[in-house]
């Protein structure tokens, strides 16, 4: 029997938690972050403590595996920042377009999964309660940015067009970019090898790979992508800006939900 379950954070532990897990993967793991690591080993943004907040920790036993951050419509931050959501990702991007009657649009990010359990039952796990934490607050439209895996501009754009020939750009929103974006001059870490460029410029775009990340929540999740890619400095790589719909999860993701039997949080 499994012993994996969540939890929405709602004590300073279980915030604690959810933060020490982003900073053992983003910083630890997979090396992402730049400049010196701080030595309280959390990563921290100013909207991790927001009302409008949700984090959602899947524990294996007692041990905090994964989380993801699902920030809700804060008017208050939008005020401020002269948007019309008040998540992060408006401060890269016009939305305008998203808000509308009817429409609840939050924003996922920081989705991770400690290595150890990276191909084990976390994942769905975690993103069964995202939806189900979702589902409970009424939001209808997700908001994300999938980790491209590269700080090469030339190779962003090439999973940008491999994406496109496999029909999953958005046909409803394309928002625009609200301020230039460029990766470093010389990247460090390329996505595609000399052999798969030259299958791109061919068009033979069956035989281009994509990262794991955008392949993913296109298959699982039903997203679409939205807009240019995006480099984040903060985690020096190159994100494509995506939305899904909560009503058009696919049916074989939902019967994974339901066979996991996700209850609501302790």
């Amino acid at each position: 029997m499994s012993c994996m379950s969540y939890r929405v954070a709602t004590t300073q532990r279980e915030l604690d938690d959810a933060l020490r897990v982003r900073w053992a993967v983003f910083g630890g793991e997979l090396q992402l972050m730049a400049g010196r690591p701080p030595p309280t080993q959390r990563e921290v943004n100013g909207f991790d403590t927001l009302a409008t907040t949700v984090h959602v920790v899947v524990y294996d036993a007692d041990e905090p595996v994964a989380t993801v951050r699902l920030l809700l419509p804060n008017a208050d931050v939008a005020r401020a920042s002269g948007g019309v959501l008040g998540v992060e990702l408006e401060q890269r991007l016009d939305l305008s377009g998203l808000a509308g009657p009817g429409q609840v649009v939050a924003e996922a990010a920081r989705f991770c999964v400690r290595r150890q359990w990276r191909h084990s039952e976390a994942v769905i796990r975690l993103q069964a309660a995202f939806y189900a934490e979702s589902r409970r607050r009424g939001v209808t439209h997700w908001l994300a940015a999938a980790n491209l895996e590269t700080d090469s501009e030339e190779d962003a754009r090439l999973i940008q067009a491999a994406v496109a020939y496999r029909g999953w750009l958005s046909p409803y929103w394309r928002p625009r970019t609200v301020e230039a974006s460029s990766g470093p001059s010389f990247p460090s870490t390329p996505f595609y090898a000399p052999e798969e460029r030259a299958w791109a410029v061919a068009g033979q775009w069956e035989r281009v790979r994509l990262p794991r990340a955008p392949a993913l929540v296109a298959r699982r999740m039903g997203a679409r992508f939205i807009a240019e890619p995006l480099y984040d400095p903060g985690f020096r790589r190159f994100t494509l800006p995506l939305i899904a719909a909560v009503d058009d999860i696919p049916t074989g993701t939902l019967n994974r939900f339901a066979a996991l039997n996700a209850s609501r949080p302790r």
